[in-house]
């Protein structure tokens, strides 16, 4: 038996199927049965129930399946691990970012990353902290960019950044040319926040209903974009990291927030118990550096 074996085994489970199981793999239907013959052969059990219209696994044929992932995971770690250790040569690192984040002095360290390491490509997913901790808890992302706290059984992290939430509005509201305002004095107004989605959401409804009012929220979007343009418009109001605020177009004032300043702390995540690629933990050594020589600069 060998790695082909239980690969191919495998993917017929995944088809239920002999002949699309063999198109996917691009060989001939003739070698895929005689490739699960042998291994019928040499385990001495059937794995499939031939009997049927459907290809059904057998009671053995489902305990083996998963030994087999288990086996074929090990291997691809195996052959992930010996690629790392040429150098760096090639890789791939799948990171989560919210898009209310200002990321531009974080896709700096990207590009200065991949200067260094030519060969390592990046998938990079906008989302928000509740779908990227998700995403990275499912292994379907290397590390996450999140809005502390976050689940400290599940996930390491490391905190760069925190600042304060301010007020956006159009600049003919009444508010508009305040040096800060309160956040009970929004208690009349039209909210537009980030959707459920962003941690930011629940902090922004939270802040209000502890200082005694819920907030009356018109529109929830996932875009900053599209929000900024709702409050330029008079649609409503809104809370956006400070970072951001600095950015605004001209129909955008920002106003400071107090009693109380409402706050957000970003940070990286990444799995505890999951495997992490040399590639990736490459990416976070150089990336902490470069951040933390960044709050030192």
């Amino acid at each position: 038996m060998d790695i082909k074996h239980l690969q191919y085994f495998i993917e017929v489970s995944n088809f239920n199927s002999f002949s699309r199981a063999a198109d996917h793999l691009f060989i001939t239907q003739p070698t895929i049965s005689k490739m699960i013959k042998n291994l019928e052969t040499e385990l001495g059990v059937a794995l499939f129930d031939r009997s049927r219209k459907q290809l059904i696994l057998t009671d053995a044929g489902l305990i083996i399946l998963e030994q087999a992932k288990l086996i074929d995971k090990a291997f691809k770690n195996l052959e992930t691990e010996l690629d790392n250790l040429t150098g760096l040569k090639k890789g791939h690192i799948r990171i989560g970012l919210p898009p209310i984040f200002n990321a531009h002095h974080f896709l700096k360290i990207v590009g200065s990353f991949h200067e260094k390491y030519p060969g390592i490509t990046f998938q990079l997913v906008e989302d928000g902290s509740k779908k990227i901790e998700e995403d990275v808890g499912k292994n379907l992302l290397d590390v996450g960019i999140i809005v502390l706290p976050t689940k400290n059984e599940l996930f390491n992290h490391f905190s760069f950044m925190e600042e304060d939430l301010k007020l956006i509005l159009h600049p003919s509201h009444p508010l508009a040319e305040r040096e800060e305002v309160q956040l009970a004095e929004l208690a009349n107004e039209s909210f537009i926040l980030f959707n459920k989605d962003f941690v930011l959401n629940d902090r922004i409804i939270l802040s209000c209903n502890n200082v005694g009012f819920n907030p009356h929220i018109i529109s929830e979007s996932s875009q900053q974009s599209f929000i900024e343009e709702m409050v330029s418009f008079k649609l409503g109001i809104s809370l956006l990291p400070e970072s951001i605020c600095n950015n605004l177009n001209k129909n955008i004032k920002s106003v400071k927030v107090v009693n109380p300043s409402i706050s957000w702390n970003l940070a990286i995540i990444w799995g505890k118990d999951q495997y992490f690629s040399y590639a990736a933990k490459e990416w976070l050594k150089f990336t902490k550096e470069q951040l933390t020589k960044g709050f030192q600069d």
